[in-house]
């Protein structure tokens, strides 16, 4: 491990914010370690932040909140979030310490080869095997952004948004559990606890903001970990813009909705619930995350401004002016910590839940997936005329993720060998014709080989019977409206940033160590005083906490 201790003149020197490092002697390191428990631990996720993102702001604006919270504490500057690269995935590593095979969380929308179709009721002699789909389809009402509350006077009402969104989840849209016969919610999906049921355990206050109703799976199995769970649909109607557009279709509008978090997470810190209703005081553990990086991030252009990266690791001006919009928030979210006298109780944990890639628009191809699998299901009902489609669901962004309706070593060994040998056309970042091969994969994990990829036992009713790692700058769509994507596992899918500021952290430090984002989890809870080993996935897969002390 290469830690270094950074002096604050050093770090103001915009030049060399990243490589002007000195290392100072133990007594000046002593006297910045506070060793007393944090009371409050903010999380932060910034999705699709890479640390290349975070080192290129800090160095352009040294006296920035960005900069401000990195030399005040720990960076680690060598973090990678998990593979696949997905929000969900992501987000509940943070919250878990575990990986998808531990989790039993591959993506938002997956396939359960146990589970009984939604709307069973009857469960005895129905065949198993059915979506399981954790995004925006479960709401209510997806077109509203209270998900389905009816709340009048939205979207500026949305802060009265109820603190308990499994309310908003229609049953009716989840699988079932062919034991019980009932609905399988989000937070009864996970297969391990959580941070927030350990806080809870100890008899302390939990609140998150997120953006789907479904993310109160990080509430864990028992439904309750989160006190305070405020989730405003990201892909509703966003009102006041064009007819059909969501939050996410202009990227002004992704910071409107990323500000009614903020909003939430600042009523918090004045200790009150996030609809400044109740006062019940801050939580021990509260966060939010922010979308509208990930917007400017995949969006050609938005509001007159061009999106994604002009080169390699540059960001383009759509995604500094986000940049900046991010910033000004997290200094929001500092300035009332401070006013409300919590620093020296509050330690901020900054990262994502995920990359973006690719950060170099030169290498953009886009491939329209559509077409490969209905090659692919053709090409097996070809071989076999009694069967129907070897595909029963697919997910594929950066990354092509298959479950099929035969999991034979046979038929996910035929599944490979058609999609590596497919090759044709698609388009690039000026949306010209751009020549792809091996239908844009660089490698491809089937049957056993997938199962062994994510550590589980072959047959495993969760884990995809193909799993393929995209080619570089290959981005499944069938359309030219985004550029980037994630859920890949490129360096600009899974290196991102990893702050630990503020209370109970030595300042000033420079991590260069390889480390993982499931090890926020067992990190927070040592911050606050708590057993790491209390989470089952920390225990299951050694899950250590970051070496902040």
């Amino acid at each position: 491990m290469s830690r270094r201790y950074v002096r604050p003149a050093s770090i103001l020197v915009a030049a060399g914010v990243l490589t002007g490092v000195t290392a100072v002697q133990p007594s000046a390191f002593a006297a910045s370690h506070h060793r007393a428990p944090a009371r409050h631990i903010l999380l932060i996720s910034v999705d699709g932040l890479h640390q290349s993102d975070l080192a290129w702001y800090v160095s352009r604006h040294p006296n920035s909140a960005l900069a401000r919270l990195v030399r005040g504490g720990v960076e680690y500057t060598h973090a990678k979030t998990t593979t696949p690269s997905d929000s969900f995935p992501g987000m509940v590593a943070q919250a878990t310490g575990g990986g998808p095979g531990t989790t039993g969380v591959y993506y938002d929308d997956t396939y359960n080869a146990a589970l009984l179709p939604a709307g069973t009721t009857s469960c005895k002699a129905v065949k198993p095997g059915v979506e399981v789909d954790l995004t925006e389809d479960l709401d209510k009402n997806q077109a509203s952004i209270d998900a389905g509350q009816g709340l009048t006077g939205l979207p500026d009402s949305i802060l009265s948004m109820t603190g308990n969104p499994a309310s908003l989840i229609n049953a009716s849209k989840l699988p079932v559990d062919p034991k019980t016969c009932k609905p399988v919610y989000p937070h009864s999906y996970l297969k391990v606890n959580t941070v927030f049921e350990v806080a809870r355990s100890a008899g302390l206050r939990t609140a998150w903001s997120d953006k789907h109703a479904a993310y109160e799976i990080l509430s864990g199995p028992s439904g309750t970990g989160i006190q305070d769970l405020f989730t405003p649909e990201i892909n509703s109607d966003a009102l006041g813009y064009p007819a059909g557009d969501d939050w996410t279709k202009d990227n002004q509008a992704t910071e409107q909705y990323d500000g009614y978090k903020v909003k939430a997470v600042l009523n918090e810190i004045d200790g009150y619930d996030h609809s400044r209703t109740r006062k019940v005081g801050t939580p021990a553990i509260f966060g939010l995350n922010f979308q509208s990086v990930s917007t400017a991030q995949k969006l050609p252009a938005s509001d007159g401004l061009q999106g994604g990266y002009t080169a390699k690791n540059v960001p383009g001006p759509l995604l500094t002016k986000n940049l900046d919009f991010v910033n000004a928030q997290i200094g929001a979210l500092t300035s009332e910590i401070a006013e409300r006298h919590l620093a020296d109780s509050t330690t901020i944990v900054l990262s994502a839940k995920h990359g973006q890639s690719p950060t170099d628009p030169t290498a953009l191809t886009r491939i329209d997936d559509g077409p490969l699998l209905d090659g692919l299901n053709a090409a097996w009902k070809k071989l076999h005329p009694a069967a129907g489609d070897l595909v029963a669901h697919s997910v594929d962004d950066d990354a092509m993720l298959l479950w099929l309706t035969d999991r034979s070593q046979a038929a996910t060994d035929f599944a490979k060998t058609y999609l590596i040998a497919q090759n044709g056309t698609g388009t690039d970042i000026s949306a010209a014709p751009k020549a792809f091969t091996r239908s844009g994969l660089s490698k491809v994990y089937a049957g056993n080989a997938a199962a062994r990829y994510f550590h589980v036992e072959a047959g495993d009713a969760r884990v995809p019977d193909i799993f393929g790692l995209a080619q570089y700058g290959v981005v499944y769509t069938g359309g030219t409206k985004k550029i980037a994507e994630h859920g890949g596992a490129h360096s600009d899918d899974l290196e991102v940033p990893l702050v630990v500021s503020g209370a109970s952290v030595p300042v000033g430090v420079r991590d260069s160590a390889s480390v993982q984002t499931k090890q926020i989890a067992p990190t927070i809870l040592s911050l606050l005083g708590l057993n790491p080993r209390s989470l089952q996935a920390v225990r299951e897969e050694h899950t250590t906490a970051l070496p902040v002390r």
